[in-house]
Formats: C-alpha cells, sequence, structure tokens
C-alpha cells in the first residue's frame, strides 16, 4: 500500500503542492506574456552580451556539417559505403527527438549555463570520436552529437532570453541565436573547407572538440557566478508536472504543433530541392550551389529582419498575425514553385519560401519565450524535439507524395501540412487575443 493511502490527508496535501506550483507557473508564464513592453538594446549591445552563446550555437552546427562536406572520404576511411556511412546521421536525429523529449524538463531545474555546458562537454567527446575515422565510433559520434545539441541549443536559446528578463527583449535574444545558427548554416560548408586544407577532416574535428571545452568551462564559470550572486528559482515542478504545465500554458501547443508541422514541410521541401532542379532545369550541382546559397541568405536575413521586428515594443503588427502572414507565403510559394516551369520564377519563389519559413521561425520562437516564461526552457526542448521528428515526416511524406502522382503530389502533401500549420496559427492568435482581453479587464 502507498504512503498516500496510508495517510489520505498527506496524499491530498502533496497534490495540493503540487497544482499550487502549477499554478504558480502558469501564472508566471501568463505575466511574461503580459509583461508591458521596453527598451529593446541594439542588436550588437546585445550581440557584445551574449558572445558565448552565439559562438556555442555556431559551434553546434560544425560537426554534422563537417560530417556531410567530407562524407566520401570519411567513408573510405571508415572502409565503408557512402550510403552506408551516411545513413548513420539518422541516428543523430533519433538522439535528437528521444533525448530532447526526455530531458526538456530538466533545463528548467538546472541552471542553463550548466545544461549548455554538459552539452558542449558531449559535442566535444563526440566530435573527438568522430575524428578517428573508425565506423563503429562514426555511429557513437552520430548518436552523441544528435542528444548533445537537442540539450545545447534549447538550453542556449533560453539562457540569452533569460539575460533579458521575460518581455520583448528576451525573444528578440532568442531570435539572435536561431539567426546566428541559420547564418553559420549558410556560411559553415566554405567555413570548414579553408582550414581542412591544412589539417583534413579530421583536424577539422578537432578543432570543434577544442572549441567546445573551452566554451564548456566558460558557461561553468558564468553558471558558478550566477549561483554564487543569488539562489535558484524556488518553485520547481516534477518530471510529468513540467509536462501538464506547459501544457495548460495558452497557446504552447498549438505553437508546438505550428513549429513540427513547419519544420517538416521546409525540411522536406529541401530534401527534394536539387533533384526537382535537376529535373525541370538541368542544373548541375556546381549551378545548384547558387540556389542553395540564395534559399539561405534569404531565411538567415528574413530571420533576423523578423526577430527585430516583432519584438519591437512600437510594432504594428502583432507577433500572432505575424505568425500567420509568414504561413501563407509559405503556402503559396511551395504550391506554386512545383508547378512553375519558369527558372527566373522557381528562383524568386525559392527565396520567398525560405523567407516565409524564417518569418514562422522567429515568430514562434519569440512567442514560446515570451509566453511560456518560466517554462521557456522545456518548451523549446520540445520544440527542438518536434523539429527532429519533422525532419524525418516531411522527407517521408514529401518522397510519398512525390512517388504517387509526381510534383503535383508533392505540392498537395506540402500544401496540406501548411493548411494544417495555419489552422493551429489560428489558435494562437485567439489565446493571444484572449489574454490581452483579460489584460485588459484587469487594468
Amino acid at each position: 500500500m502507498s504512503a498516500d493511502a496510508r495517510n489520505p490527508t498527506d496524499g491530498r496535501e502533496a497534490a495540493g503542492r503540487r497544482a499550487a506550483g502549477e499554478a504558480a507557473l502558469r501564472d508566471g508564464a501568463d505575466r511574461a506574456a503580459a509583461e508591458p513592453d521596453e527598451a529593446l538594446p541594439s542588436d550588437l549591445r546585445m550581440a557584445r552580451a551574449l558572445w558565448p552563446v552565439l559562438l556555442a550555437s555556431a559551434v553546434g552546427l560544425l560537426p554534422f556539417t563537417i560530417f556531410s562536406t567530407y562524407l566520401v572520404p570519411i567513408a573510405d576511411e571508415a572502409g565503408s559505403g557512402v550510403a552506408a556511412t551516411g545513413g548513420l546521421r539518422g541516428l543523430g536525429g533519433l538522439a535528437a527527438l528521444l533525448v530532447g523529449t526526455a530531458l526538456a524538463p530538466f533545463i528548467d531545474r538546472v541552471r542553463k549555463e550548466w545544461a549548455a555546458a554538459g552539452g558542449l562537454a558531449a559535442l566535444g567527446l563526440s566530435a573527438a570520436l568522430g575524428a578517428s575515422g573508425d565506423f563503429v565510433l562514426l555511429a557513437v559520434f552520430c548518436l552523441l552529437v544528435g542528444a548533445s545539441t537537442s540539450v545545447l541549443n534549447p538550453a542556449l536559446t533560453a539562457a540569452a532570453a533569460d539575460r533579458y528578463g521575460t518581455g520583448k527583449a528576451a525573444g528578440r535574444a532568442a531570435t539572435l541565436v536561431t539567426a546566428t545558427q541559420s547564418m553559420t548554416a549558410m556560411l559553415a560548408a566554405p567555413v570548414v573547407a579553408l582550414p581542412a586544407v591544412l589539417w583534413g577532416w579530421q583536424g577539422d574535428l578537432v578543432a570543434v572538440t577544442a572549441a567546445s571545452l573551452l566554451l564548456a568551462l566558460v558557461f561553468l564559470a558564468r553558471g558558478r557566478r550566477a549561483a554564487a550572486e543569488g539562489p535558484g528559482r524556488e518553485q520547481r515542478l516534477g518530471y510529468i508536472a513540467s509536462f501538464r504545465a506547459l501544457g495548460a500554458v495558452r497557446g504552447a501547443v498549438p505553437l508546438l504543433l505550428v513549429s513540427f508541422l513547419r519544420t517538416a514541410v521546409f525540411m522536406g521541401y529541401l530534401a527534394y530541392l536539387a533533384a526537382y532542379y535537376d529535373d525541370r532545369f538541368r542544373l548541375d550541382p556546381g549551378l545548384f550551389a547558387f540556389v542553395w546559397t540564395l534559399s539561405g541568405a534569404s531565411y538567415f536575413v528574413s530571420n533576423l529582419l523578423t526577430g527585430r521586428v516583432t519584438n519591437s515594443a512600437g510594432t504594428r503588427i502583432g507577433t500572432e498575425r505575424l505568425l500567420v502572414v509568414g504561413l501563407v507565403v509559405a503556402l503559396v510559394s511551395v504550391v506554386g514553385f512545383y508547378f512553375t516551369h519558369r527558372l527566373p520564377f522557381a528562383l524568386a519563389l525559392t527565396a520567398l519560401h525560405a523567407a516565409g519559413h524564417a518569418i514562422v521561425a522567429a515568430c514562434a520562437v519569440s512567442l514560446l519565450v515570451r509566453r511560456c516564461g518560466p517554462l521557456r526552457g522545456s518548451a523549446l526542448g520540445v520544440n527542438a524535439a518536434g523539429q527532429s521528428l519533422g525532419v524525418f515526416v516531411g522527407a517521408a511524406l514529401g518522397g510519398a507524395g512525390l512517388g504517387l502522382a509526381g510534383y503535383p503530389g508533392i505540392a498537395a502533401v506540402f500544401g496540406a501540412l501548411v493548411l494544417v500549420a495555419l489552422a493551429a496559427a489560428l489558435l494562437v492568435a485567439r489565446h493571444g487575443a484572449g489574454a490581452q482581453e483579460q489584460e485588459a479587464k484587469a487594468v
């Protein structure tokens, strides 16, 4: 017989304490969403304050970039085929999904700096194992990279937001992290290629190990200073209670659904982008590199500007409305893209589609950070896990649509996913309007 069954009064008191804790965190999230606008620091000032976070977010993308860029020589070193070695990256996605979901609540239970330090240490270890070139250790490398980044990325984003409280400045700080990651994704391939001329791909991975471990020490030191300056939060929920409290935050679940569906569409679209341009316009890999750069540049610029605009105190368009606008742009561009037969139109739609997704991504992160308040670490962890799942779902559904009905089929699949995301975004906007009405009545 359980202790609660033997002592009904104690059981009711424990349940009451849990309920009170959940209510307190929900109230904290609601207060965060309703916090008045404050002056937004300049991006340069924020970047100077957040330089370890931004640098770590860039380093986190390098291991898989090196793995993809040098897949052929890595496969030769491992004594395996390109397909078998390349398929190991799927282990990273699986690890990111499982570990990210399982550890999401813990990001709010420990100091974000310590969570980031742990993720960086694991990332450095994975890069060192990958540099060996052994096939089995490469499999461990992929697993560890996926697991470490599933903790590292949400911890860094939440740490950046925590530095600026719970208002729009916090949302802007979080979007600076995502903008840095998008810039790194665009520039990482040539950046890792230059030093590899001197020391090869193994040297690149060893350099990632050194950078990761040094940054881990920086975050450990920052965490110790923060712990010495003051105690952590008094209110901490249990594991399952954290998920329940997150689900009770206004608009959090629809936001996570929007993020998952957006990732599925964009990553599925990118998976077949080279094949589409080769089949319809006969672009070889050299020319297609321009298309890839165009898409990456459009995403980066749109993500950077959207994060600034939507988190500014004097903005005239609400973040929820901008989220809907971005999804409409993504819907029109992805459907139109697969029906165009003119290269200039295809290029324009490629840039427009990337911009639409960047708008949605920046709005989703901003809203999660601002609405979830003390639960933002858990929210960002679940969001990252959902995005990992979206990569697989998008590629699988896009391939099914392409196989069954060609390009009209893939357009129908991605269009349907965006429509579902639009419906979820309208729920997000309705929850936002309800929160504003409650705030007005309270005043």
